[in-house]
């Protein structure tokens, strides 16, 4: 079982061991001591989302070994069998069971957006409260007093941000806690039963405004809070003083001779005490502590904890006064696709202290016990249990790593196909946005393929199937993957040039030019200290020779990232070679991409003389975005724009786009020195077009029809895809694999769907055929600046007019000012 299969995770109560999710198993891995255990052994069923029961005795999940997911409540050894809870009659999926303390009940969550309380063993689920809008994410974030009495959890308002309730399970009523201005989530109990602690936002809106590219790259903070519980409570961070306390005054020696007889006086009664204070104190120790909560002003008992706003993404309630606050990116929605660890700092603070320390870094994943005594963490695939003392600034790596190389399992790939084929229809069942399936019989259908299964004779083949079977509910965005490839095979190595073949050797026809400063973009041949020159030969790789008749990529095998030896010459015999040494890469799209675009704009600016800036995207996502801002910025000198999205692949809505390409002139500025500047600054205001293909979907499908909306110019090109449908949130296949379900779809302002399956027309129709581009011609581009060049010529950008400077002390004639 590889690391990289494991999906969730849960420590047990006292951080003895923790119990993984993978591959469709639940497995428990001790910390130090013992075997490693597969409690589930269900190759043909799915179990998914451990939990372990605060008594330590049994450990919760969800598996669909009796066709739909239910609630198994197995021992934690594994020997006995589960007891199954039904959780209704409305089959779905369910998530993050959260056991209360007195290991009686389990708050959980499913995919419509409710959550549910249900008795352990057997009790019938109740519906506590249920989200307004839908969303990617399933959780409320449910805890538990330590009272087992309440829940608290975090839900969306009208306003789409988050606040916090308090459900009571002696009530079955829920309680609004914050006021709703602000975007609390994650909330959490002190185990001394007085407190609770939340995060909350005051300018996460903008990051959070749906699927709207807008909504990438703005700072993002929140700061932990804390609910006085009671009525009567105190704060848990009174004001503090230093003052100085008098010295105890000197007693007179005959207090002190009295002092000592009593000492003396009964000796064995304190001895008979001892042990019965131990006892008392070892069962208050194990009892729960007391809980009250009182509804009525709580809002104005919600204080604001002495730890910096920073943007934590998680908190957790350790031992009582204790807690632990994850930090995240301080970008709500990065442009950066690849995020990097979700947990870039862990803090812990304590009432006592009342000092955030930083004490782990870099991490993937983090859980407390529950006694508050042990923490489980992840990074780079590898998990660890560790001490909560253990947790101190300069300990980076506390505890040590579980021995994971024991989780093992039997895989039946027949048994596991019948599962995926299920699971997949279940998934169109519970995720597509549309609950007819676009009129599909969705229990026939998946009748009429199911004989295929028993003659399958690999994934590929199962793969090739789900692809058949899925085209019949017709929508974009139906994507199947299989499992990954994990081959670790060296991989072959790219120099970013194109060659011919002359006089029996390859010659360098062309080096394409990349960006060395960014990441990725660096051309191997272009670097300091290579300087290989169009023109010249690759006489030999690594004192090897090569000639026309070798195969050049076989001369580079496996030489993807490592030093690797050159011989360039200007000559085919070798007459004045060199030998360079240069790091090849392992892909080269980037600089062919980037090699495009730059010819692009190129070739643009010379067929305009100069006047139209020329952006490319594309997607509408990360990339997409990244990409409009560098070249969109850094040509404000030219007076009108064509915008390129051919072969667009989407990502979020591209508001952003239209919003700053609709901007018109609102005001001239001039200082005492230089040109005058105009407002808004990141603005082109003359005329635009937009270069739309075939190739052009989902948020490459919204962007045109956006565009037209706005009515900022014209589109040219080809008919786009046709998918304005939305994907994502799906639980992973048991093997790995994936499939998709799309969840949302976007609609026209007169109950239409537009674009899905329509695609957005051109206004003006041009093909790109191959004998043009042959040619060297790209008509759709050509066309394209002709186009904003008739309508610059046809209307002009006005100029704003520089007022002459005011003279307000200009003599009347009377001999006033």
């Amino acid at each position: 079982m590889r690391p990289d299969e494991i999906t969730n995770a849960a420590i047990s109560p006292t951080g003895a061991r923790a119990v993984f999710e993978a591959h469709g198993e639940i497995f428990s891995v001790p910390a130090e001591k013992g075997d490693t255990r597969n409690l589930t052994n269900t190759p043909g069923a799915a179990e998914r989302d451990p939990s372990w029961s605060p008594d330590g005795k049994t450990v919760a999940y969800f598996s669909d070994a009796s066709g739909e997911y239910k609630l198994y409540l197995r021992d934690q050894t594994g020997f006995k069998e589960p007891t199954v809870v039904d959780l209704g009659p409305n089959p779905s999926y369910f998530y993050s069971p959260q056991w209360s303390p007195d290991s009686k009940h389990i708050a959980y969550t499913d995919k419509h957006n409710r959550l549910w309380l249900v008795d352990v063993p057997a009790g019938k689920p109740v519906l506590i409260d249920h989200a307004i809008y839908s969303s990617f994410s399933t959780s409320f974030s449910p805890v538990w007093s330590t009272d087992s009495k309440w829940i608290a959890y975090a839900r969306d308002l009208d306003n789409q941000l988050d606040a916090i309730f308090l459900y009571s399970l002696d009530t079955h009523k829920f309680t609004q806690v914050t006021d709703g201005m602000s975007d609390a989530t994650n909330p959490a109990f002190d185990q001394n039963g007085k407190y609770l602690y939340f995060l909350a936002s005051t300018n996460d809106g903008p990051s959070d405004a749906g699927i709207d590219l807008s909504s990438l790259d703005r700072a993002e903070s929140n700061a932990p809070y804390v609910v006085v519980l009671a009525k009567d409570g105190a704060s848990p961070v009174p004001p503090e003083s230093d003052d100085e306390k008098p010295k105890d005054e000197k007693k007179p020696d005959s207090e002190k001779s009295s002092d000592n007889e009593k000492k003396d006086a009964k000796p064995s009664a304190k001895n008979e005490t001892k042990s019965d204070d131990k006892d008392k104190k070892d069962a208050d120790k194990d009892k729960p502590a007391a809980v009250t909560i009182d509804l009525d002003g709580i809002g104005n008992r919600i204080l604001s904890l002495p730890i910096p706003a920073r943007r934590y993404s998680d908190l957790f309630a350790g031992k009582a006064g204790v807690l632990y606050l994850a930090e995240g990116s301080s970008i709500g929605r990065s442009s950066n696709e690849d995020g990097g660890p979700g947990i870039q700092a862990l803090w812990k603070f304590t009432l006592e202290k009342r000092e955030p320390e930083s004490v782990l870094s870099k991490l993937d994943a983090f859980e407390v016990s529950t006694d508050g005594t042990k923490v489980l963490y992840a990074r780079k695939g590898g998990w660890t249990i560790a001490p909560a003392d253990d947790l101190k600034s300069g300990n980076d790596n506390p505890g040590k790593p579980l021995n994971l190389g024991e989780m093992r399992m039997t895989v039946d790939p027949r048994a596991e196909w019948r599962q995926i084929y299920h699971e997949t229809w279940r998934i169109e069942r519970d995720f597509l946005y549309d609950p007819h399936t676009h009129g599909l019989d969705v229990p026939k259908i998946e009748a009429r393929y199911q004989p295929y299964l028993a003659n399958l004779g690999s994934r590929a083949e199962f793969t090739y199937l789900s692809i058949e079977m899925l085209g019949e509910i017709t929508i974009g965005h139906m994507f199947i993957n299989s499992p990954a490839d994990h081959d670790n095979a060296p991989k072959t190595g790219l120099l970013g040039a194109d060659y011919t073949v002359e006089n029996g050797r390859y010659r360098i026809a062309k080096i394409l030019g990349g960006q060395n400063w960014t990441p990725g973009l660096a051309s191997p041949l272009t670097l300091p200290g290579v300087y290989v020159k169009e023109g010249e030969y690759l006489l030999a790789v690594n004192g090897r020779e090569l000639h026309s008749s070798d195969n050049i990529y076989q001369a580079f095998d496996g030489a993807a990232g490592k030093q690797t030896v050159l011989r360039v010459g200007p000559h085919a015999d070798s007459k004045d070679a060199r030998d360079v040494t240069v790091v090849p890469i392992d892909d080269e799209d980037g600089l062919r991409n980037l090699d495009w675009v730059e010819s692009n704009r190129r070739k643009v600016n010379q067929l305009s003389g100069g006047k139209v800036a020329y952006v490319y995207m594309p997607n509408t996502g990360g990339a997409g975005y990244s990409s409009f801002n560098r070249y969109f910025y850094a040509q404000l000198d030219k007076q009108a724009l064509v915008l390129d999205e051919r072969w667009n692949e989407g990502g979020l809505i591209a508001d952003y786009i239209v919003d700053v390409l609709k901007r018109f002139p609102l005001s001239g500025a001039i200082e005492r020195d230089g040109k005058p500047v105009h407002d808004p600054v990141g603005a082109i205001f003359g005329p635009k077009a937009m270069l739309i293909n075939q190739n052009s979907g989902s948020g490459g499908d919204a962007m045109p029809w956006y565009f037209r909306k706005a009515a900022i110019g014209k589109l040219i090109g080809t008919r786009t895809w046709g998918g304005l449908v939305g994907i994502g949130g799906y639980p992973p296949l048991i093997d790995g694999g994936r499939v998709t379900a799309p969840r949302y779809a976007i609609y026209g302002l007169h109950g239409d769907w537009e674009v899905e399956n329509h695609g957005i027309a051109p206004d003006v129709m041009i093909e790109e055929l191959p004998k043009d581009v042959a040619a060297g011609h790209d008509l759709q581009l050509e066309t394209g600046v002709q186009t904003v060049l008739d309508e610059l010529k046809a209307n002009p950008i006005p100029a704003i007019p520089i007022p002459p400077y005011p003279n307000y002390h200009k003599n009347d004639g009377l001999g006033r000012n």
